[in-house]
C-alpha cells in the first residue's frame, strides 16, 4: 500500500469515529457500564468539536453521517402497542432564504452539520432520533419509566441544541460570510402508538399520537432560538429549570388543542426571553 493510500485510509477512518452518534459509542465503549444520568456532559468540549466538524466539512476533509437505526430497533420492540414517549421537534429557521443565496454544496454541508449536530445532542441524552423530514429533527425519549428524569433530560437537550447553534455553528459560518443558523424546538409528553408500514421486518417504523400533533403544531409557533414545552413536560420538570419557562397563550384560532388530562385548553411555555 501506497504512502498516499494510508493517510486516505486514516482520514477515513478518523471521519468514522467522528461521525458515530455519541450514544452509540457510549453504548460500545468502556462507559458500557455507566447510567446515563451518571455521564457528566461537557459543553466546551461539544462546542469544539462541532466548530471542528464543521470547519472541516466546508473544507471538503469531512463527511457527516446519520443513523436511524437506533431508533428502529427500539421502535421495532414496540411494534402495534402504545408506549409513553417525550418527542422533540427541532426545526432549522430561514432554510428557504438559504436555498436561495448559497450554492447548492454549501447549502447541502449546512443542513447535513445542523441534522447531525442536533442528532448528537439527542443522543447525548439518551434519546433518539425518529427522522427526518426535510430540515427538521424529529426525536423520541422512552418515558417507559421515570417520566420526570425523562422529561427534565429531554429540554435540557433542547437547550443544548440552542447552545451548539450559537456557539459551535454560527461562528465557524461566519467566517465564511455564511448567515447565522437558527432554530425554533416543540417538546410534549405523552402516549404514541408504534406502526410498522408493510408487513416485512425491515418495514419503515413510524409514531402515530395526538402528542405528535401537538409537538409539531408548537414548533410551528415557536419563536428563532427559543423552546415551546406542553404543559405535561412543564409539570414535571425540576422546579430550577421549571423557572426558566414562562406561560405562552395564543388564540383559539392559532391554537385549539385540549389537554387530555384536564379536558381545558392544553397550556404552552416558552424560555424566558
Amino acid at each position: 500500500m501506497t504512502t498516499g493510500n494510508k493517510e486516505v485510509d486514516k482520514i477515513k477512518s478518523q471521519n468514522l469515529n467522528e461521525s458515530r452518534p455519541p450514544f452509540i459509542s457510549m453504548l460500545t465503549d468502556e462507559k458500557r457500564g455507566i447510567l446515563e444520568s451518571e455521564v457528566i456532559y461537557d459543553s466546551d468540549t461539544q462546542i469544539k468539536e462541532t466548530q471542528n466538524r464543521i470547519w472541516k466539512a466546508l473544507k471538503r476533509r469531512y463527511q457527516y453521517d446519520s443513523n436511524l437505526e437506533p431508533g428502529q430497533s427500539f421502535l421495532k420492540n414496540h411494534v402495534n402497542s402504545k408506549i409513553p414517549l417525550v418527542i422533540l421537534y427541532v426545526d432549522l429557521v430561514g432554510s428557504t432564504n438559504l436555498s436561495m443565496t448559497l450554492p447548492v454544496d454549501k447549502l447541502v454541508t449546512i443542513i447535513r452539520a445542523f441534522t447531525y449536530e442536533m442528532s448528537s445532542a439527542v443522543y447525548r441524552y439518551g434519546g433518539l432520533v425518529l427522522k427526518y423530514v426535510g430540515d427538521a429533527v424529529i426525536a423520541f425519549f422512552p418515558s417507559l419509566s421515570n417520566k420526570y428524569v425523562v422529561c427534565d433530560r429531554a429540554v435540557r437537550c433542547g437547550v443544548s441544541m440552542l447552545t451548539v447553534i450559537k456557539n459551535g455553528l454560527n461562528p465557524i459560518l461566519n467566517q465564511y460570510d455564511y448567515p447565522d443558523l437558527s432554530a425554533k424546538i416543540g417538546i410534549d409528553e405523552g402516549e404514541n402508538i408504534i406502526v410498522q408500514y408493510g408487513h416485512n421486518e425491515n418495514s419503515p417504523l413510524d409514531i402515530l399520537s395526538y402528542c405528535m400533533s401537538v409537538s409539531a403544531k408548537m414548533t410551528s409557533l415557536t419563536k428563532s432560538n427559543n423552546i415551546t414545552i406542553g404543559d405535561d413536560v412543564y409539570v414535571r420538570l425540576h422546579p430550577e429549570l421549571r423557572q426558566k419557562f414562562v406561560r405562552v397563550n395564543y388564540s383559539a384560532r392559532e391554537w385549539n388543542y385540549v389537554s387530555k388530562r384536564t379536558g381545558e385548553p392544553y397550556k404552552l411555555y416558552t424560555l424566558k426571553e
